[in-house]
């Protein structure tokens, strides 16, 4: 008996979902980037499952802990909850190797631009890269996009400021996620 493999968006959170403010680990700092919630609505329709995979490198230079991203991450997820939108899965890397403290100062294959945050959620969803998408705000997003077999990447314009090598690293270039209307199946 074959299983068929599933679909997913995965998508970067600071800078796609909520407006990167830099180090964000409290609701009062976290401001929903306009269209976001239609955007996963439009995206769960088409059958993808909604995938945030995230650097949180706060948690390893002493900023805020993991509780606290454990605590927005749940708050996140109320609020999509709220406009009918399930996020499935929340994938971080917590780590540094140059600027953490210990123990999280170490040389991980979690942190974007490596892909072990979407591999690990392909393994544990039963994910087909070919049929996915990447959204995100960096050249690091493609490129672990890239690397896990991902093979839609699209760089959204709403976070980072983008060099011409960070758009060379995407398919395609949006404003932001709410120009999700333009992913057809």
């Amino acid at each position: 008996m074959s299983t068929t493999l599933r679909k997913a968006a995965f998508l970067d959170r600071d800078g796609v979902i909520n407006i990167d403010h830099g180090y964000t680990y409290q609701s009062d700092q976290f401001d929903f980037i306009d269209g976001v919630f239609d955007a996963c609505a439009h995206l769960q329709r088409l059958g993808y499952l909604l995938i945030v995979v995230t650097n949180q490198s706060g948690i390893a230079r002493g900023y805020y802990s993991e509780h606290d991203f454990a605590l927005l991450t749940s708050w996140m997820k109320q609020q999509f909850a709220a406009k009918g939108v399930k996020i499935d899965g929340v994938y971080y890397c917590p780590h540094h190797v140059e600027r953490g403290q210990a123990p999280y100062n170490i040389d991980c294959d979690c942190r974007k631009p490596n892909p072990g945050m979407l591999l690990q959620a392909m393994r544990e969803f039963g994910i087909d890269p070919t049929q996915s998408l990447m959204v995100g705000d960096k050249a690091a997003d493609m490129q672990a996009a890239a690397a896990a077999g991902v093979t839609r990447k699209i760089l959204v314009r709403s976070g980072q400021t983008l060099t011409d090598d960070d758009l060379a690293s995407a398919d395609e270039v949006w404003d932001s996620l709410a120009d999700v209307v333009k992913v057809t199946a």
